[in-house]
């Protein structure tokens, strides 16, 4: 029973900034759960390509597909969501992952920074949800209802700004358009929720892990002591886009070892 709740089998999934960490993660568990092919996108078509040949030998019916891409701009968008188009006719799992950060005092935050992380984290998945509506309608039905899974943060939670002023606010939003996107398009069988991840090991925490007296407190700090590992995003992804979630809409799930408990 616990098989076919959470198989992805002959599912078709886009995952942005696929190529590492938490898209990389998420794209492993879905192949493992039998999707039939999961679409990456990243800016490095190298490590695009690369990571799809990982993950392509991952079981013998599942293809990781690269479609590498920017997805900072409308165009890039536009043109992303039309080659989708040409090679499928529906999806079933959307993962809007790819994310970015500036650190910056108050004093000194740039225009420029500020713009680059809302664009990214906020107005890239609105527009890419919105460009591939048709792909997402295509095969929902009210028992086999297509997903999108918004990654958001604990930042967006929080009140320290210690992640950086313009990306807890982001993700702040993020977490908000899952909720309104959720009541705008369960009437079309798509559902929307969030994972709302505390820190995980990625290249954009790496500065912390590099300061061992900052890593050592956060360690002591976070209830379960330590950071997420990659089984850790995979479960809440796979709950989310497979049967085992399909009553599961608007949710922003924290998957953050407890953090949230000490703010």
């Amino acid at each position: 029973m616990s098989d076919s709740l959470f198989s992805m089998h002959d599912k078709v999934c886009v995952i942005t900034g696929g190529s590492r960490g938490l898209g990389k993660a998420m794209a492993r568990a879905f192949l493992n759960a039998e999707a039939s092919k999961v679409y990456i996108t990243a800016r490095k078509p190298e490590e695009c390509a690369q990571t799809a040949d990982e993950l392509s030998n991952l079981n013998e019916n599942g293809e990781c597909i690269a479609l590498p891409s920017d997805m900072s701009s409308g165009e890039d968008i536009g043109r992303f969501a039309k080659e989708l188009a040409d090679r499928e006719g529906h999806i079933d799992v959307l993962v809007n992952n790819a994310g970015t950060g500036w650190l910056a005092s108050v004093e000194e935050f740039p225009e420029i920074g500020w713009d680059k992380v809302m664009d990214l984290n906020v107005k890239t998945p609105f527009f890419l949800t919105q460009q591939l509506l048709p792909l997402l309608k295509a095969n929902a039905t009210p028992e086999n209802s297509a997903s999108v899974i918004n990654i958001g943060s604990v930042a967006g939670f929080m009140g320290s700004a210690g992640s950086g002023v313009s990306y807890g606010t982001s993700k702040a939003a993020i977490h908000q358009l899952t909720r309104n996107l959720a009541s705008l398009l369960a009437e079309d069988n798509i559902r929307v929720n969030a994972i709302a991840p505390g820190r995980f090991h990625s290249k954009m925490t790496s500065y912390v892990e590099q300061d061992k007296a900052q890593y050592d407190k956060e360690i002591k700090m976070i209830p379960l002591h330590r950071w997420g590992q990659d089984e850790d995003i995979m479960g809440p992804a796979l709950l989310l886009a497979s049967r085992a979630g399909a009553y599961m809409t608007g949710e922003i799930i924290t998957v953050d070892g407890g953090s949230l408990l000490i703010w």
